[in-house]
């Protein structure tokens, strides 16, 4: 477990005479609360940035009332969200409409337990953490699924099909760049593969495998120009047609949790993590964190600029492009690791 966090406990779990299960349990718990915390003040500062930038390239003002530069404006809408009546859709499966969002919620902070932050700065150490992320990741379409279906709705019973669709044409693709990584670093263990970026970090040395694998996470979680499963022009709001105020605050907070996600991921398999060229006191966190804000504000760029991509160009764009790309990514990380680049002069 982290190791800051893990040695305040365990001077607790002695003096009180815990077991070293309710010890590994209450560092679990409360680094999933410092996560918490962390994505919550990421998703404000984030969402409020990308409405300005979105606003500037816009020629529009966008929030500047409430707060200085408008930084309030977030908490504003929230107060008023979180405070209207949270309705049902008579057609709509009661209990799965209402368990789908704070089910993806819980499945995006599990997902960030999986994750290091620096090298002191960890919920969970596997030595599969990337096979464990990928499987996680992978439920993530199929929870949208079930919201869609379950809201008795057209629109969001087609999200729901373009969400299968997305999950077959994407997930093997970004299997393959994930084995890639692997190979490359000789682990699955999230920790080693930052470790084995620290003389050239694997967007340099896999071109090709980090091109795609930041496509795929952009069609993972929803970001434009993929965002087709609520494509407003198409289908209102998708599985989001019926969803009340309450519910849809929590889904915006879950769109942004997924952008920090898919940045620190990125981050962690291709930008050298928490690696820099220099190092002062917390240095790591601060270098991961830095890394992270850079490919979180690409993506604002990509949405400002980019137009949405039809369903069947997408599906297409998956098959015929991404998927032949990583298996020739894959290719390249087995010839760099085998030796067989010198034996050709490369």
């Amino acid at each position: 477990m982290n190791s800051y966090v893990s040695e305040v406990i365990s001077n607790f779990a002695l003096h009180y005479g815990l077991n070293g299960v309710l010890n590994e349990i209450a560092t679990a718990i409360i680094f999933a609360v410092l996560v918490l915390i962390l994505i919550s003040a990421f998703d404000y500062m984030y969402g409020w940035f990308e409405r300005k930038v979105m606003a500037k390239a816009q020629l529009r003002h966008g929030p500047n009332v409430v707060g200085k530069y408008g930084i309030l404006q977030n908490l504003a809408d929230i107060v008023k969200l979180l405070a209207k009546e949270n309705i049902v859709p008579k057609n709509a499966n009661k209990y799965l409409f209402l368990f789908s969002v704070p089910l993806m919620l819980a499945l995006l902070i599990f997902i960030e337990e999986m994750l290091p932050l620096s090298p002191n700065f960890y919920g969970v150490d596997l030595s599969i953490g990337l096979l464990v992320v990928f499987v996680l990741i992978s439920f993530t379409p199929l929870i949208l699924f079930i919201a869609g279906w379950a809201s008795g709705n057209k629109f969001g019973s087609i999200s729901a099909d373009r969400s299968v669709m997305m999950l077959i044409s994407y997930e093997l693709p970004m299997f393959l760049v994930m084995a890639s990584v692997a190979v490359a670093a000789g682990s699955y263990n999230l920790m080693q593969i930052v470790n084995a970026q620290s003389s050239l970090p694997f967007a340099l040395l896999l071109p090709v495998g980090f091109m795609v694998f930041f496509i795929v996470m952009l069609a993972e979680f929803e970001r434009p120009p993929f965002d087709i499963r609520e494509a407003d022009s198409e289908l209102i709001a998708g599985w989001l047609t019926d969803a009340s105020s309450p519910f849809y605050s929590i889904a915006l907070f879950i769109d942004y949790t997924r952008v920090l996600l898919g940045s620190i991921i990125i981050t962690l398999l291709f930008l050298g993590g928490w690696i820099g060229p220099f190092s002062f006191p917390f240095s790591g966190f601060a270098w991961l964190i830095a890394k992270v804000i850079l490919v979180a504000l690409f993506l604002i760029v990509i949405r400002v600029t980019m137009i949405r991509m039809r369903i069947d160009k997408l599906l297409r764009f998956g098959w015929t492009i991404m998927l032949p790309l990583a298996v020739v990514n894959l290719l390249w990380a087995f010839a760099l690791v085998s030796g067989y680049l010198p034996a050709l002069g490369i």
